[in-house]
């Protein structure tokens, strides 16, 4: 769960997390994989109770259509847009800006510009933090405990670490 402080630091975050709970409260979510992503991770159109979850982020304006993976919510994402809804207002990067932002200040912060900090949990969970992870900035690598700096996720899992999770 986010901090006021961290609302307070990244409101975007906080706004596409609050609507898609608000989309999945108290109903069952159902997943079609369409493919898998560059970390192995199931790329999915999603539905909860009926509503197709990426069509209702994309077009309520706390998410934007990733055509990397399908062009299926660009014209959702239009209107959405002209309407000026959400994120689409212009008072906030769009995410992808967001992240490069921080991913680039952290790059230029780490060992050998490799941003994602792998460490292991009081609970002995090994874990790995991106640069916008909430914990990112009070996560301290200890080398000598077998934590480590990674240059993408894809090193990460394949270290046997798991993403950080929030909220």
């Amino acid at each position: 769960m986010m901090t006021a402080r961290e609302r307070l630091l990244d409101p975007a975050r906080a706004a596409a997390t609050g609507a898609m709970a608000d989309l999945v409260r108290d109903r069952s979510v159902e997943y079609v994989p369409l493919d898998t992503d560059a970390y192995r991770r199931i790329v999915a159109r999603c539905h909860a109770g009926g509503l197709d979850l990426g069509a209702e982020m994309v077009g309520r304006g706390p998410a934007w259509a990733y055509r990397r993976y399908s062009d299926d919510y660009a014209d959702t994402e239009r209107m959405a847009h002209a309407g000026a809804r959400g994120y689409l207002e212009g008072r906030i990067a769009a995410r992808l800006e967001y992240r490069a932002g921080r991913w680039s200040r952290a790059a230029a912060e780490a060992p050998e510009g490799c941003p994602i900090k792998g460490n292991i949990s009081n609970k002995g969970e090994r874990i790995y933090h991106t640069p916008w992870s909430p914990a990112y900035a009070k996560t301290r690598i200890d080398e000598s405990r077998g934590e480590r700096w990674f240059c993408d996720e894809g090193e990460a899992i394949a270290a046997g670490l798991r993403a950080a999770r929030w909220r």
